[in-house]
């Protein structure tokens, strides 16, 4: 089968990869904006709140399918650095609010093998895990979180397919319906049976010329970079309340963010000013960071539905046309995950989550004519 992979962020990358397997694919990458490049890579669904019981399993799925991900990496010959397994801290400023994380991820457990231990740690042992951290509350530790550098993750994925001969082709692609039921590539004129649309917040752009309306928006994500002499992966994920988070990565870096700006729309203009208040927590806990230079920032738009659900699956009246977005600020969590589902859906094989959970009916239709 000839397939078109749109967009070549976590989603894209993956569902490249697996799908090279079987079939004769080209990856089609527009690459600025790309939520994927500015995403922190926060893997720790087992606190959230979200009453949502279909994304609550898709998170969970998506976090510890990443223990297949890499073998199959591996086994094609990739030893990718850009998971780091990490212990995680998470911070709460009411004794009440962590004795309920406390329970919801203890209830969770069971079904989440990568929580091995999760823990009640004073402010005596912070201070001897991490001496430039101070807090003065109890916080949660637990294991099996991991920090994911999703630009370098995308780079291992694609090297890998291209090791089963993936074409890859830089710039937008503009799509036409054909009436034997086949999709044209109008950029260059390719034809394909199957086209796979992983372009994020972007999905409604592409669409919009074939009909549809589509439920998703863009959000601003800004992601600064600091480069420190310390020794990084011995250091926690640390999780304060908000939006401003503490991710280490190798080589010395430290993520710090990252901010969700509504009403941006594509921008991808650098506003440090939008990090203020999460530079100002972080520099609270953890003053000696402030002493090390910003060296980047990483800046995306995430895609976010009406509802904040993720969706995926073929278009209700295009089986040959499999679509996903709406993953917001969980992508990295998500998208391999849903990536592989759809690789499956596409190869008529039994899929690990049920698709009608994720309907794409219920945030794309057709637009009367």
């Amino acid at each position: 089968m000839k397939i078109a992979v749109i967009g070549g962020g976590i989603l894209g990358s993956t569902a490249a990869f697996y799908l090279t397997k079987d079939h004769d694919v080209t990856l089609y990458d527009d690459g600025p904006g790309q939520a994927t490049r500015a995403a922190a890579g926060i893997i720790c669904p087992w606190f959230s709140k979200r009453r949502n019981k279909p994304w609550y399993r898709l998170a969970n799925g998506g976090a510890h399918f990443y223990r297949d991900l890499l073998k199959d990496l591996a086994d094609a010959g990739i030893v990718t650095q850009a998971y780091q397994q990490k212990t995680t801290w998470l911070l709460k400023k009411k004794p009440k609010l962590i004795d309920d994380l406390m329970t919801i991820a203890e209830k969770r457990q069971a079904e989440a093998p990568l929580i091995q231990e999760i823990n009640r740690l004073s402010p005596t042992y912070q201070q001897a895990r991490f001496p430039q951290f101070h807090y003065d509350n109890d916080l949660i530790e637990t294991d099996g979180g991991a920090v994911v550098d999703g630009q370098a993750l995308c780079q291992d994925l694609i090297a890998a397919a291209k090791g089963e001969n993936l074409k890859v082709v830089d710039g937008r692609a503009d799509l036409a319906f054909l009436d034997d039921g086949k999709v044209m590539v109008k950029n260059d004129q390719e034809v394909y049976d199957t086209v796979v649309l992983a372009t994020g917040a972007w999905l409604g752009q592409v669409l919009d010329p074939l009909g549809y309306q589509v439920d998703v928006r863009p959000q601003k994500g800004q992601l600064a970079v600091i480069e420190t002499d310390w020794d990084t992966q011995v250091l926690p994920l640390i999780m304060p309340e908000g939006e401003g988070d503490f991710i280490p990565h190798l080589d010395g870096k430290i993520f710090v963010g990252a901010s969700h700006e509504d009403e941006r729309g594509f921008d991808l203009s650098t506003d440090p000013s939008q990090l203020s208040d999460i530079f100002s927590t972080i520099y609270q806990l953890v003053p000696e960071l402030a002493t090390y230079p910003v060296t980047d920032y990483k800046i995306g738009s995430r895609a976010y539905t009406s509802d904040y659900a993720p969706f995926y699956g073929p278009l209700p009246d295009r089986p040959d046309v499999y679509v996903a977005s709406g993953l917001g600020s969980s992508g990295l969590t998500t998208g391999p995950l849903i990536a592989r589902e759809i690789s499956r859906l596409i190869n008529n094989e039994e899929t690990l989550l049920d698709p009608s959970d994720y309907a794409v009916e219920n945030y794309i239709q057709k637009r009367v004519q």
